[in-house]
């Protein structure tokens, strides 16, 4: 068992599996789940859901505290994982996150939306120590399909 595989069991952390149940993502429309170049790898979109169920669906500063939006960009990070794994096959093979995007949806005056995306990021560090450290923005927008509070764009450099 490799290192960041020990790190998720430690944690009680399952990565869903997308070569057996599919990247959820195509349901949205045509995408791949992820496109590498060279080594690069770059992840399609991955929101708060598992097995077809929305993880706190709504806005943030509305419906949602930051506290279950930081809670649903968790899922999103171990999706993100579970999405490395599905291209590449070995959390070990990742030299480093290059960067991450991450939507959050908000009303106009929620100025906290760093503190959401944390929870994707803290995760990454968990998992992957100094490596799962990247670049980073986080934007506030108006809305995101099927009511998703997060949305996450990854890259990554993987060996």
């Amino acid at each position: 068992m490799g290192q960041a595989a020990q790190r998720l069991r430690d944690l009680g952390i399952s990565l869903p599996d997308f070569g057996k149940v599919g990247y959820y993502g195509t349901e949205y429309g045509k995408m791949k789940a992820h496109h590498q170049v060279g080594r690069l790898l770059f992840l399609s979109g991955h929101v708060p859901e598992r097995n077809g169920a929305i993880l706190y669906p709504g806005r943030l500063g509305e419906t949602v505290t930051v506290e279950q939006g930081y809670e649903a960009a968790r899922l999103v990070g171990i999706n993100c994982l579970a999405g490395i794994v599905h291209a590449i096959g070995d959390l070990d093979r990742v030299v480093g996150i290059v960067r991450t995007l991450c939507f959050v949806v908000c009303t106009p005056t929620f100025y906290d939306v760093h503190k959401v995306s944390s929870g994707a990021t803290d995760l990454f560090a968990d998992v992957l120590g100094d490596r799962g450290i990247g670049g980073r923005a986080t934007i506030g927008v108006m809305s995101l399909a099927k009511n998703h509070c997060v949305e996450l764009w990854l890259t990554a450099e993987v060996e």
